[in-house]
């Protein structure tokens, strides 16, 4: 008796099948084109997939004019993609046969699942489980699907592929919004930007968005990577395709929420509060060189600036301000786009006299002044000249030209010596036209030149563009070791920091623990006192400190005081003990803390100390670990920190011994198995040869 030969398996990559299927199976397709399953088999015939597809649906034999099959069983060819649309119930089922016919991927529109809440979850985690036993990746549950626009492959239900024609481009979009997935192709499509791939990650269960930033790293179509997310997931996998993107010399641009201040509890600490899951997110950025924009619309505006200039990015972090020569036909166009440039640190560049000379000796007179106004003062000519010297000049680091009515009405006359320059890489060339002028942006695009319709998004792409890339040469190396007494989880003593901090290189103020009944100490005075117990982090907020104790007398009286206080305040307390640390003088008081950001790993940040670090918010914060100069450059970006590096003649403080001890603070991160959540150390007293921690707690995963 003979056997059927089984079918065959798909032999293409997790790429190829993600992004460039070339046979694909539609699951729960329908031929009602009131429906959204419709949608796929009718958008890959319009937009010309010449691709095999394969519709699945047990009750029709043909959908739309194509061949219908019962099951993915039944087609006798290999299928690299499946896209499920089918109810959340039979999703398990329709995936086993997806994987007995050796489909690769399979992208989950079908919801139900983590969105839905508790239950949903629990089906989830069932639906991942069964993928990898089976060992097929999924893309969503809940994804409104994929589109490769160079080859009609849309599988996708989203109502943006309607679209007479999809325009081809270089630009690939992940985006963890299926719908506004769809709103960016449409915005993006009315200006004249092409895209290569588009990709919804729905629920991000399986396939997240670092995988498929790492296909994209290697698709010869995608030139720019576009982001919009609403969180970070997997950021292992994400950080390690930011970096291949980077060195692939394919920029990406990310839109994120969160920007806002939220209710949740960020941390017990002050670090936490200070900076937030946002300000830990753009050091993330920073640290992988992604431009992180502020506009929606930016996202893709930007793009052309990022491709065309990525060579010209920023390598090393300056606290000088960008500075960019703006050219303008419109005064009051200028002045809206500059004063949005001022608000993001970027400078109007005046040209220098030399620059004037050189000009009038080629017939173009022009002021000194921050904008080089041409309204009704030159030809066609003298604009590509002047734009193609300001090009070429050392004094300025970008040319920005802003374009006045001519745009609207005038498009070929407006944009014509910006086409025609000869623009060399090095230097960016951005373009603000003032008007509404539809043809004009499209022009310019089409060109290859970075154009924006509104003066906040040119300064958004301007200020991502220019944020310096963070490239670290001198990271500490090895591991570091908490003193072997220290507690395994939860909440220091001071004490117990004081230890902690020492193992780590970071000298504290002289102290001793002492019982109230027995107060005989070796500290000099005057001393401050302090409640020990690791049920207090905030010791003030509970009368936990008294300072400038001066005598026995004084510290005896104190005692009693500090723990009526603290016993009123914080009656289930335990506590271990009275700490009295010698008071210490300072120049500055900062605040050095340390925090493994749910989001994106081990932080460490630098602030303004004391009390006031939460009302007066001045920080610098980056990933930790980091080296020395990094660290200098933290201390350069905290304005409070002027005061010890010789501002208005006052006296110097110990700034090496500063970035030191950001140094040593930030190899927490270097702890096997990453078991600090949080550390602190407030405030950290600055003195003329010394930095010392005077105050301090660290908290380990409960």
């Amino acid at each position: 008796m003979s056997t059927l030969a089984k079918p065959p398996a798909s032999t293409a990559t997790f790429a190829d099948a993600l992004l460039t299927p070339r046979s694909i199976a539609l699951i729960g397709a329908s031929s009602d084109q009131k429906k959204n399953t419709s949608r796929p088999l009718r958008f890959m015939r319009q937009h010309g997939y010449t691709g095999s597809i394969y519709p699945i649906n047990p009750a029709a034999t043909e959908i739309l004019g194509v061949k219908a099959y019962p099951s993915v069983a039944q087609v006798p060819h290999a299928i690299d993609h499946a896209f499920i649309m089918i109810p959340g119930k039979h999703v398990i089922g329709a995936l086993k046969e997806c994987a007995e016919k050796g489909i690769r991927v399979a992208t989950i529109y079908s919801d139900g699942f983590a969105e839905a809440g508790a239950e949903g979850q629990a089906r989830q985690e069932q639906l991942v489980a069964e993928a990898k036993k089976l060992g097929i990746r999924i893309l969503g549950p809940n994804s409104i699907g994929t589109a490769n626009a160079h080859t009609g492959g849309v599988l996708s239900v989203n109502a943006v592929f309607e679209m007479e024609s999809l325009i081809q481009g270089s630009i690939s979009l992940v985006s963890q919004s299926g719908s506004m997935m769809g709103s960016l192709l449409s915005r993006a499509a009315a200006r004249g930007f092409g895209f290569a791939k588009s990709v919804s990650v729905g629920n991000e269960s399986d396939i997240s968005v670092g995988e498929v930033v790492d296909a994209l790293v290697d698709d010869p179509q995608t030139h720019v990577i576009l982001l919009f997310l609403e969180t970070l997931r997997d950021t292992g996998t994400l950080t390690a395709a930011l970096r291949r993107a980077r060195q692939a010399g394919k920029p990406v641009i990310a839109y994120k929420l969160g920007r806002s201040e939220q209710g949740d509890a960020l941390a017990q600490s002050h670090t936490g509060a200070i900076a937030g899951n946002n300000a830990a997110v753009d050091a993330y950025f920073d640290a992988m060189g992604v431009m992180r924009i502020e506009m929606l619309e930016t996202l893709f505006e930007a793009a052309p600036l990022a491709s065309r200039y990525a060579a010209a990015r920023p390598g090393s972090r300056s606290m000088q301000a960008a500075r960019v020569a703006v050219i303008t036909t419109t005064g009051g166009g200028a002045a809206s786009v500059v004063d949005s440039l001022g608000l993001r640190n970027i400078e109007a560049a005046t040209p220098p006299l030399e620059f004037l000379r050189h000009m009038a000796a080629r017939g173009l007179n022009i002021r000194q002044t921050p904008v080089i106004d041409l309204t009704l003062a030159a030809t066609s000519e003298q604009y590509k000249d002047l734009l193609e010297q300001l090009l070429l000049s050392d004094w300025c680091d970008a040319v920005l030209s802003v374009v006045g009515s001519s745009a609207q009405f005038h498009p070929q006359l407006a944009v014509k010596p910006l086409i025609e320059s000869a623009k060399p890489d090095a230097k960016p060339l951005a373009v603000f036209l003032a008007p509404e002028a539809n043809e004009s942006l499209k022009l310019l695009q089409q060109h290859g030149i970075a154009a924006f319709r509104t003066p906040e998004a040119c300064a958004d792409a301007l200020a991502a563009f220019f944020k310096p890339v963070i490239e670290q040469t001198d990271l500490p190396s090895g591991s570091a070791d908490l003193p072997a007494d220290c507690p395994g989880s939860g909440n220091f003593t001071e004490v117990e920091s004081i230890r902690a901090f020492a193992a780590l290189g970071i000298q504290s103020a002289a102290s001793q623990l002492l019982q109230p009944a027995h107060l005989q100490h070796a500290i000099s005075y005057p001393l401050v006192l302090k409640v020990v117990s690791r049920d207090i982090l905030h010791k003030t907020d509970v009368g936990g400190v008294k300072v400038n104790i001066k005598t026995d007398a004084e510290l005896k009286k104190a005692v009693p005081e500090l723990l009526q206080s603290v016993q009123g305040h914080r009656p289930q307390a335990k506590i271990d003990g009275v700490l009295v640390q010698k008071m210490e003088g300072h120049l500055i008081e900062l605040m050095l803390g340390y925090r493994h950001d749910p989001l994106v790993g081990p932080t460490v940040l630098l602030s303004t100390g004391g009390i006031a670090a939460e009302l007066m918010p001045d920080y610098a914060i980056r990933l930790a670990p980091v080296g020395l100069s990094e660290a200098h450059a933290m201390i350069k970006e905290v304005q409070h920190c002027k005061l010890i590096n010789g501002y208005r003649g006052l006296p110097k403080g110990d700034v090496d011994g500063l970035a030191q001890a950001i140094v040593n603070i930030s190899r927490l991160a270097c702890v096997p198995g990453q078991p600090v959540t949080e550390a602190e150390i407030n405030p950290l007293f600055v003195q003329a040869e010394r930095v010392i921690a005077v105050d301090g707690v660290i908290r380990l995963k409960d």
